[in-house]
């Protein structure tokens, strides 16, 4: 290696913050959801659509692939974690992680679109390897750029501060993966599509890890979670890591109130197409206007949740986002047409921001109290298991769906002309049913036991 290239290597690894992240690094640490979104977006939009209706597999194999990709995706969360938490290096404990997976992150996400010309089964076979790489390697960057959050932003106000900027490149990641992917496999192709997502991806994430991704000195002068020597530093084994996460009321409250709030997002994003045209009987594009709105309003609400927490706690920021959100989803049982509906969907957009502001810097809390309590920082543990969690809320929402198409007699094969109870169903299916799952989230957040706006450091308990 040349002596500029050492020299830029050990910059990176020597950077370290003492103070709040200056608004630079808050921005380029907020730069990553860009990137990331917009390849969690466009795989989840269009990949099975690209190996069932432009090459041809059988649409049970890509089924079959999906869920092995949901299960190992979920079960890497905790892993990862825990091992993010317990491994030290001369880089610190999240920068070496996020480092490593940019590269094969954003290669296996192009190759996910460049399969070589195969058989149906071999493609399936090149599908199960290169997602598994992607999962990896998401996993990787992404819970440890989430760990990463609570040691880099300190109090309510820095984490309610600098949570704007990811939430903001966060969305328009999600909006610009379902709108943009069709308009360049449309005109330059899918590998084309591929190789120039892969380079603006890999482009940001290069900005973000040399701008933003940096870790904070601790009491001793080294990393955060460093400062007690080898010998004497508590260790937590797997065991210890399960019993002290899953028995901390904090975040069980938490994470139950997450799952409850994300299966309901998840009911209303996957009912919306079957709302648009079996209960409004609009143009299926029409789907777009309104999430659309959602997104519209989620922009600017981010500031005010943001302030709201700031004034008086996460808590209970979270417990009037969720209410603003629930109370919204109702408006769609009533709604006539789009026009109503996206008025709707604006209301649900405002709960929305909240909900996406002001959730980690809840889990941030919860962290916080933990370490008082272990004198360890675990982070990836917490964000990994949050992660293994809250996937449960795709299953749920797949039961929701099939259970209420079922009940009410829809037939795809009779297209428009489903029987009348389809109507009710739907309508029940996104707008009741979120509202019940809303009612659960706010009776677990009013449980949350972390009242404060912040969580002060305490004289640090021994280990049991």
């Amino acid at each position: 290696m040349s002596a500029a290239g050492a020299g830029l290597l050990a910059r990176l690894r020597d950077r370290r913050i003492d103070g709040a992240p200056s608004r630079r690094q808050s921005i380029a640490f907020g730069v990553s959801a860009f990137p990331t979104q917009l390849m969690a977006q466009t795989f989840a939009a269009f990949a099975v659509y690209f190996y069932v209706a432009h090459l041809g597999v059988p649409a049970d194999w890509v089924a079959g692939a999906m869920i092995a990709h949901a299960v190992l995706n979920a079960a890497l969360n905790p892993v990862v974690g825990a091992i993010s938490d317990r491994r030290r290096t001369a880089w610190g404990r999240r920068v070496p992680w996020i480092g490593l997976g940019i590269v094969p992150l954003v290669v296996a996400f192009a190759l996910i679109w460049m399969p070589p010309a195969l058989p149906s089964g071999w493609l399936v076979v090149w599908f199960l390897v290169v997602v598994a790489v992607y999962d990896v390697a998401f996993v990787v960057v992404v819970l440890n750029v989430s760990a990463l959050f609570p040691e880099l932003f300190r109090t309510t106000a820095e984490r309610s501060r600098g949570n704007v900027p990811r939430q903001l490149f966060g969305i328009l990641g999600m909006v610009l993966g379902t709108a943009l992917a069709p308009l360049l496999y449309g005109t330059i192709g899918w590998p084309g599509m591929a190789i120039a997502m892969a380079l603006v991806c890999l482009g940001l994430l290069a900005w973000s890890f040399a701008g933003g991704m940096v870790e904070r000195r601790g009491a001793s002068g080294r990393p955060q979670g460093e400062e007690q020597d080898a010998a004497t530093a508590p260790v937590l084994d797997w065991r210890g890591q399960l019993r002290y996460t899953l028995a901390n009321r904090a975040f069980v409250t938490y994470v139950l109130g997450s799952l409850a709030v994300q299966t309901s997002i998840a009911i209303i994003v996957a009912g919306i197409p079957f709302y648009v045209r079996y209960s409004l009987h609009a143009e299926e594009a029409a789907g777009s206007i309104l999430l659309g709105a959602v997104f519209l309003a989620a922009i600017p609400a981010l500031f005010g949740w943001s302030r709201l927490a700031r004034r008086t706690s996460p808590r209970t920021a979270l417990l009037w986002s969720v209410a603003v959100f629930g109370l919204a989803a109702v408006g769609f049982q009533f709604a006539p047409g789009i026009p109503a509906a996206a008025a709707v969907a604006l209301l649900l957009g405002v709960g929305v921001g909240g909900l996406l502001q002001i959730l980690e810097v809840a889990l941030a809390q919860v962290i916080d109290d933990d370490a008082n309590r272990t004198g360890l920082r675990r982070e990836g543990v917490y964000f990994g298991v949050n992660g293994f969690v809250v996937r449960g809320s795709v299953v749920v929402q797949a039961v929701v769906a099939a259970a209420v198409l079922g009940a009410t007699g829809f037939d795809a094969a009779l297209g428009d002309a489903q029987p009348a109870p389809v109507d009710g169903g739907i309508r029940l299916m996104i707008a009741v049913v979120p509202l019940v799952f809303a009612v659960i989230a706010w009776l677990c957040f009013r449980a949350f036991p972390i009242r404060r706006r912040d969580v002060e450091p305490l004289a640090l308990a021994p280990l049991a």
